[in-house]
């Protein structure tokens, strides 16, 4: 009986991790807490991450900022499971990012400038 209760948990948990480890699909449209929008896909080979910004809300709807609307401002290359590094394009100028997609309706998006000046934003999908 002992035997018997040892191995179903192991046996939940070995069929958990396949579960746990795969892919979600960040292709869609995210929104931030301020109301800025991109549209995500998945580029290049379809590992790479691609962002185009739809929509600027709160106080980084500024004219610099909002030539960017409607074009890529996020490249980024596949380094793990759910988890690109590439560029961003900020306040007119290029940030070194991390893209998590943390669950399949969340993405965090960490930009940094000179490597100190860092900010983290979460994105839902919409």
């Amino acid at each position: 009986m002992l035997r018997y209760a040892l191995a179903l948990p192991i046996a939940l948990a070995f069929f958990a991790l396949p579960a746990a480890a795969q892919n979600v699909n960040p292709n869609g449209a995210w929104v931030d807490n301020y109301g800025t929008s991109f549209e995500f896909s998945l580029c290049g080979d379809g590992t790479d991450l691609c962002g185009v910004l739809k929509d600027i809300q709160g106080k980084s709807r500024t004219p610099d900022n909002l030539a960017y609307v409607n074009k890529q401002v996020v490249s980024a290359q596949q380094v793990a499971s759910n988890e690109w590094k590439g560029t961003v394009v900020y306040d007119g100028a290029k940030a070194a990012a991390t893209v998590k997609q943390v669950s399949p309706d969340t993405i965090k998006i960490t930009g940094c400038r000179a490597g100190i000046f860092c900010q983290t934003l979460t994105f839902n999908r919409v």
